[in-house]
């Protein structure tokens, strides 16, 4: 990944702390948008990776899962449980990151600043209805181009083509809506490739935006509970999930918070990890 080293954005995207393997960058909306736009300034190349409890305990089975995650320039805490977890461990202005309102508060800045927008993923239809919603919303935002990729692995030549399409359209932010662990996976492989600035995995972000899905309320969100929402909506293709990994990620917190308590340290005070 000689690319990273084009990148020499700020140090929000270093303030990384330990949550069950992955380093989750302790951070807020705004922290996270004036990452972006340093990045977009330096003209580096980037990836940010949406992540809630779901990310981190598929990392766990999965090591070159957590190995994008180390690689990433700005791990966001996507879900309330990483932000309680990471408040205990004395980061206190943690606040959530969530993929929908990241995805609004970079529109809005992008209509005022000139950033070309890219969309890449979804299932058909849904990146040219997302791209109608956000220009009404901000008619002064530019949109490079989208692409709605097959559900199936790419070909050479397909992936050849796609990436020379996004470069070709010069995009700022190019979104990736491929659901954890498929965009986190593509972002890492194509780093150096793609040319844009930053790239974000924000998984059901188009489908939420663009009115496809319904969003869980924002008291459920507030608390900790948009998972049970999701699980409703959708219970043939999430209940396996979030069978095992709501109780499993609330024993392993609870273990992680009491050897901290029992065995402190610098490193474990911090919850930091450390990056290439």
């Amino acid at each position: 990944m000689e690319a990273r080293r084009l990148s020499s954005a700020g140090v929000l995207h270093e303030d990384r702390s330990n949550v069950l393997g992955v380093g989750v960058s302790s951070i807020n909306l705004d922290d996270a948008v004036t990452t972006i736009e340093g990045w977009i300034a330096e003209r580096s190349r980037n990836y940010v990776c949406v992540t809630g409890v779901h990310g981190v305990m598929e990392s766990r089975s999965d090591q070159r899962l957590r190995d994008v995650y180390k690689e990433a320039d700005m791990v966001t805490p996507d879900g309330m449980p990483l932000v309680w977890l990471l408040r205990l461990f004395g980061k206190r202005r943690t606040e959530r990151v969530y993929g929908p309102d990241l995805m609004r508060k970079m529109t809005a800045v992008s209509s005022q600043r000139g950033y070309r927008q890219f969309y890449y993923g979804g299932v058909e239809g849904v990146a040219d209805k997302l791209t109608q919603v956000l220009v009404n919303a901000h008619p002064g935002l530019e949109v490079a181009g989208t692409l709605c990729p097959p559900h199936r692995e790419l070909t050479p030549e397909e992936d050849e083509a796609v990436v020379s399409a996004i470069n070709a359209a010069r995009p700022d932010i190019v979104w990736i809506g491929l659901s954890t662990p498929k965009q986190e996976f593509w972002m890492a492989s194509h780093l150096g490739r793609i040319e844009a600035p930053v790239m974000i995995g924000v998984g059901a972000a188009f489908d939420f935006l663009s009115g496809t899905k319904r969003q869980a309320p924002r008291w459920m969100q507030r608390s900790g509970l948009e998972w049970l929402f999701r699980l409703c909506s959708e219970p043939r293709r999430l209940w396996r999930r979030y069978a095992y990994i709501v109780p499993a990620f609330a024993i392993l917190a609870v273990g992680q918070l009491m050897r901290r308590a029992i065995h402190p340290s610098p490193n474990a005070l911090s919850g930091s990890t450390e990056r290439k």
